[in-house]
Parts: structure tokens; C-alpha cells; sequence
């Protein structure tokens, strides 16, 4: 198959339930500790209940949703204590991927990251938290992956969805919004600068604002 072929081709079924659950968790729609009534779902996404089973197996196994006796499935909660870890592995993992990412910074990557950060404005701009909250994570991510260490962009995915649920909360309020936008901004400017250090210390900053204000609103 070619690779024209593999994009037009749809989703399974299972696929399609799969990326909608993770869409409507991580956008916030389902929020932590929601929960997941199979039958409206299956309803509602126009799917028999086999595929949804495996696609909640998926979730449960990438630790986005729970599964209990008696209770079914609802959205996983964190405690501040499992946020605080998630944001502190994050800064390990994420620092490394930075200072890798400026060592090989293109004027095409930055060009990448530009047009993530227009449509973070944009987004911010409306209002639109399901959108702002995408592009937010397509900016980081674009960095990420400049570093060239798949395995490594691969680790922070796996935190980010985690705790993407808790991020739509932090971007759902307006003074925070804009302040995303200027640090990015800031942010930007030293990569354009290739300031490792600045950019490393920016995007701590970045990081540490979103987990005090989460403390804030979960506590």
C-alpha cells in the first residue's frame, strides 16, 4: 500500500473510538473522574460495544481511564501527588529534549514552530480551549522532536497525556491564556537565539506556572 493509499484509507472502528475518547479526555469534554457510560457512547459514535471495550483497554493500559468492579470505566484522576511527579519527570525528560533541540535548530524548524505558536494565538484569541489546548501541545511537541531522539519525544507523549485532562483546566482561564502566549513568545525568542540555557529556564518557568495554578484549582 502506498503511503497516498494508507491516508485515504479509514480508520477501523476500533481506531475511530479510540481517537475519539482521547480527544474528549484530553480536551476536558470528559472530565477526571467522569463516567463512561458505554451505551450513550456507543450510541452516540455510531459503534457496536467491541470495539469500544478494546479502545477503553487501550485508555486503561495508557492510564487515562480507570476500570472498577461494579463501576465500569470513568476518567483517571490524579492526586496533586501524582502531579507534582508527572511535572517533575517532565522537567528531567524535557530539559534534555530542549538542549538537544537547539544544538540542531534549523531555520525550517523554526518556521515550524512560528506557525504552532500563530495558532496558539489565534486559539487565544477566540477563546477556543479545546483548540488552544491542541496547539499548545503541537508547539511543545514540534520542539521536542527537533531533538532527534524518537524514544525520548515518545516518554513526554505518554506524560502529556496523562495529565492533558488537568492542562485544558489550567488554559480554560483567560489570564493564563495570555500568559501562554508570552512565554512561548519569550521561549521563541531564544531559540532563535539558540540560548540553550535561556530557553531550558523559560520553559521551566512555563512549566511551574501550570502546576501551581493546578494545585490551586484542585486543592
Amino acid at each position: 500500500m502506498s503511503p497516498d493509499e494508507a491516508r485515504r484509507r479509514p480508520p477501523t472502528a476500533q481506531q475511530f473510538v479510540l481517537d475519539e475518547l482521547r480527544r474528549a479526555i484530553t480536551s476536558g469534554r470528559l472530565r477526571p473522574g467522569a463516567p463512561i457510560r458505554q451505551d450513550a457512547l456507543a450510541e452516540e459514535l455510531k459503534v457496536s460495544r467491541v470495539p469500544l471495550r478494546e479502545a477503553l483497554k487501550t485508555l486503561q493500559g495508557e492510564g487515562l481511564v480507570r476500570y472498577e468492579a461494579h463501576r465500569g470505566y470513568t476518567v483517571e484522576t490524579l492526586s496533586l501527588d501524582d502531579l507534582r511527579e508527572v511535572y517533575r519527570i517532565r522537567e528531567l525528560l524535557e530539559g534534555e529534549a530542549v538542549r538537544r533541540a537547539v544544538a540542531r535548530l534549523t531555520d525550517a524548524d523554526l518556521d515550524r514552530l512560528e506557525a504552532a505558536q500563530a495558532d496558539v494565538e489565534r486559539a487565544a484569541e477566540s477563546g477556543d480551549v479545546p483548540a488552544m489546548t491542541g496547539a499548545n501541545r503541537l508547539f511543545h511537541m514540534t520542539l521536542f522532536d527537533c531533538a532527534g531522539m524518537p524514544r525520548l519525544s515518545r516518554l513526554i507523549r505518554t506524560l502529556w497525556d496523562a495529565t492533558d485532562a488537568y492542562r485544558s483546566l489550567y488554559v480554560g482561564g483567560t489570564g493564563n491564556r495570555e500568559r501562554i502566549v508570552k512565554e512561548h513568545r519569550a521561549a521563541l525568542d531564544a531559540l532563535r537565539r539558540r540560548s540553550a540555557d535561556e530557553a531550558v529556564a523559560l520553559l521551566d518557568a512555563h512549566r511551574d506556572h501550570t502546576i501551581t495554578e493546578l494545585e490551586a484549582l484542585l486543592s
